[in-house]
């Protein structure tokens, strides 16, 4: 059973209905207790950082999701998803985050004529032959949409790159773990592919 977290933030519907598409039934669970039978978690989440981590601490959602990973049960964090996993962002102040990831949460830097928000499509440049990739392109584009990336402790996390005024990172992964900066349920086809091969693992 994959279910998503609902602490509040987040294009929650969207997500399930990608998964339904693909022929996989998805459930929204907004209490804690709903989450510890999960085969598989979905993390999605947009908006600002220290909002999410205060509703994940508030709902008491933070140890199911410590356990389900701890259990090495597959896990997919999406965008802010993904950059909650981290040990700390400094996103309007610094907030510490999961703790999952070592490395930090950091804004894209002041560039001439660079827009941030990153938003739109980019292209990716993976790294290895990541499972969370299979059948789609290595030159495949997903759709980002967000001011601050993660930099992870350990380089060997890093799974996609992509470019914005700079190489950055674009997914991680680490045994069941797994994670992308951009939005594999508005990235069309390639988006799909990545969450069959998520929900397939």
């Amino acid at each position: 059973m994959i279910k998503i977290v609902d602490y509040g933030m987040g294009n929650l519907r969207s997500v399930q209905k990608a998964f339904e598409k693909l022929g996989y039934e998805a459930i929204i669970c907004d209490r804690a207790a709903e989450l510890g039978d999960a085969d598989k978690l979905v993390l999605p989440g947009v908006g600002a950082f220290c909002d999410a981590i205060q509703e994940l601490r508030t709902k008491e959602m933070v140890s199911p999701i410590l356990n389900h990973v701890a259990m090495g049960k597959p896990f997919l964090g999406i965008c802010l998803g993904m950059q909650l996993l981290f040990d700390v962002s400094y996103e309007d102040g610094e907030w510490p985050g999961l703790g999952i990831v070592p490395g930090k949460v950091v804004r894209f830097q002041d560039q001439p004529d660079l827009k941030i928000p990153h938003m739109g499509w980019n292209q990716l440049e993976m790294v290895g032959e990541p499972a969370l990739f299979q059948a789609i392109p290595r030159d495949a584009h997903f759709y980002f949409v967000h001011s601050y990336h993660v930099v992870p402790n350990d380089r060997n996390v890093v799974i996609a790159e992509s470019d914005h005024g700079g190489k950055f990172v674009a997914a991680i992964g680490r045994e069941n773990l797994w994670a992308t900066q951009f939005h594999p349920e508005k990235s069309q086809k390639h988006g799909l592919q990545l969450l069959a091969n998520f929900a397939a693992l």
